[in-house]
């Protein structure tokens, strides 16, 4: 169906986006995004996912002097924090790696949400957790992991871009069946 092939072309064309103008994000934009997170598969349904939505500029400038991985300026931000008393509460016993994978879902839902509605969007990693949670006044049992950065792109003028894009063959991730060290199953996708 033509539909689902919009899916894989959303996909393909997203791009982290790290300039932006200076049109204001709305609140409804924003939680048009977050809704997108939502829908996200978490492990067990548990969705141990708190999210921080800031608008406010003076809020954003404060967070971005802490976050050295945040290049242009915003004008919106959601904080992905984990609910540790939520995980308590569930007596979740396995692996806490697994809610790093669903932070990782729902930011890739957030990432294409943004993109469908017309804001460029792009995820940071690189930021002092501490002076976030004070800045923020987050409680204790949330901690601040990633944050999606969001606003209204900068138009791409490839004659700027910092560096040519080299796309990644699809041959050089893939391993089809069992691992080869003599590359026979590179099929050059």
């Amino acid at each position: 169906m033509a539909g689902d092939r919009d899916v894989l072309t959303a996909i393909r064309q997203r791009r982290a986006v790290r300039h932006f103008e200076d049109a204001p994000v709305t609140r409804d934009q924003m939680l048009d995004v977050i809704r997108a997170a939502r829908w996200a598969p978490a492990a067990g349904n548990k969705r141990v996912q708190r999210y921080v939505a800031v608008l406010d500029p003076t809020t954003i400038r404060l967070i971005r002097t802490v976050t050295p991985g945040m290049a242009g300026h915003p004008k919106g931000l959601i904080v992905v924090c984990l609910d540790w008393e939520r995980v308590a509460a569930l007596g979740y016993g396995g692996s806490r790696s697994i809610f790093y994978v669903d932070i990782g879902t729902a930011t890739e839902n957030m990432l294409l949400a943004a993109q469908a509605i017309g804001l460029g969007a792009g995820p940071v990693t690189s930021f002092s957790k501490e002076a976030v949670s004070v800045l923020l006044r987050l409680p204790s049992r949330l901690t601040p992991e990633l944050m999606v950065i969001l606003g209204h792109p900068v138009p791409r003028r490839t004659e700027h871009q910092s560096r040519p894009r080299t796309p990644t063959r699809l041959g050089d991730l893939v391993i089809w069946e069992h691992f080869s060290s003599d590359r026979a199953n590179d099929h050059g996708y």
